[in-house]
């Protein structure tokens, strides 16, 4: 009989039933609505780098990224994940061999059994175990690029705050002269007691609000805690100088964006396992050979051939399958999905750029004016010209003009890091190839 089953073998050798797996076609965008005028010159050796952060220039933000790989514990879950997936097609890539055992006989003897792969269910399944390394892999890389654009974010906020704070102190320290100057003048009888209840709301409410910016810096500096693995209670960051500078950031063209992000790679590689899972619930359908061969301890050669044919098993089977089609759909949609978000959020964020530097540009001009206004109505007062109450608006229209400012920096600093991000930082699709694979 083995000579029947061994033709059989030979036949079906090549047989794997199920999809072959091809990248279903999406919609190719040509130009982005709030980019027209990229093209190939234009961005002719232009690139992102893995290292990307480098490009804000700060050597504080350098030093925390590298803690990122080193010590979230995110990241070392999606690691781990990534190992379970590569142990899940080790296990897969052991069915295509024999599976010896001792004691398999009455005597205790020696015996090799194994499923003959008529219709390429375990090529399937390893097809599909490979796909999620891949997609592991593709995982890892766009948690990391999660986070390290979290930290980055983060970071670029609580040196906002950093400034805030610096700009709130200076303002505070001018309010206390100008309150003392209001009660002396008070004293004097030359200005109303309202004035002097006017300077001390005014510098209460900005005391307030500096420990409103305290409170806030706080908890940015938990957060940037939390990103590099550490208890907040043993971290801090110091107060530092606030040069930053807005880089210049490429953006790839959208033909090359679906390769350029790692979680789109994650969809699509999640669709290839899925496709190839089709096949293995659809070979679970047709009947299976396993052979078995071994010696006892009396040196007698046993062995064996088992055929089962699946005839009944309450719909279970054709559910099976129904299922496996029904996930892949699910992740072709997925897949779709994910390229539609990659969109918008290059979209959105090249359009909050775009228009956020006009209203910088606007902004530092009415801080320049408020500065200047308020210079003028000191002189003012001083010629008797306004009254006090004058120098008090003008100096809260100059502190909310300045705040102002430091707001718009903080959504450019944010929204260049989120377009960064939209266009997969550096990722290289090349190591999806060089990933551990299984054959």
């Amino acid at each position: 009989s083995l000579g029947l089953y061994g033709s059989i073998i030979f036949i079906s050798a090549c047989t794997a039933v199920g999809p072959n797996y091809v990248r279903p076609q999406t919609d190719e965008a040509k130009d982005y609505r709030e980019a027209p005028a990229l093209n190939e010159s234009t961005l002719k050796g232009v690139e992102l780098k893995e290292d990307w952060w480098l490009a804000f220039n700060d050597e504080k933000l350098n030093e925390l990224m590298v803690e990122i790989e080193n010590s979230n514990y995110t990241f070392q879950t999606s690691k781990a994940k990534l190992e379970q997936a590569m142990a899940a097609a080790s296990i897969a890539r052991s069915e295509q061999y024999p599976a010896v055992d001792a004691g398999g006989t009455n005597d205790f003897g020696v015996l090799a059994s194994w499923e003959v792969d008529l219709w390429g269910r375990i090529k399937r399944n390893i097809e599909a175990s490979n796909a999620d390394i891949q997609a592991g892999t593709a995982d890892l890389a766009a948690v990391k690029l999660s986070l390290q654009a979290q930290l980055a974010q983060n970071y670029f906020l609580l040196r906002i705050q950093d400034a805030e704070i610096g700009l709130l102190q200076d303002t505070i320290s001018s309010y206390d002269k100008s309150l003392e100057i209001a009660r002396n003048q008070y004293a004097a009888g030359i200005v109303d007691r309202v004035i002097v209840e006017q300077s001390i709301a005014q510098l209460n409410a900005t005391q307030a609000q500096l420990y409103t910016a305290r409170i806030t810096r706080s908890k940015l500096e938990h957060s940037v805690a939390t990103l590099i693995g550490k208890r907040p209670a043993d971290f801090s960051i110091d107060v530092e100088p606030f040069n930053m500078k807005l880089p210049n950031i490429p953006v790839v063209l959208p033909s090359e964006l679906l390769q350029r992000r790692p979680d789109i790679a994650v969809a699509e590689r999640k669709m290839a396992a899925s496709s190839a899972r089709i096949g293995v619930a659809e070979a679970s359908t047709y009947p299976s050979l396993n052979l078995s061969v071994g010696l006892s301890v009396r040196k007698v050669l046993i062995g064996g051939e088992k055929l089962f044919a699946p005839l009944y098993a309450g719909g279970k089977l054709k559910a099976v399958n129904k299922k496996a089609i029904a996930e892949y759909e699910m992740t072709v949609a997925n897949y779709r999905q994910t390229i539609l978000d990659a969109f918008r959020e290059v979209e959105d964020n090249l359009v909050t750029l775009r228009i956020l530097k006009k209203a910088s540009t606007s902004q530092k001009i009415a801080v320049e004016s408020s500065r200047k206004v308020v210079d003028i109505i000191k002189n003012q007062y001083q010629a008797g010209i306004v009254t006090y109450q004058s120098i008090i608006i003008a100096q809260a229209t100059a502190l909310t003009d300045e705040r102002s400012e430091l707001a718009i920096l903080s959504d450019q600093l944010a929204s260049s890091v989120l377009l960064i991000k939209a266009m997969g930082g550096g990722w290289e699709p090349s190591v999806l190839e060089s990933a551990k694979l299984i054959q």
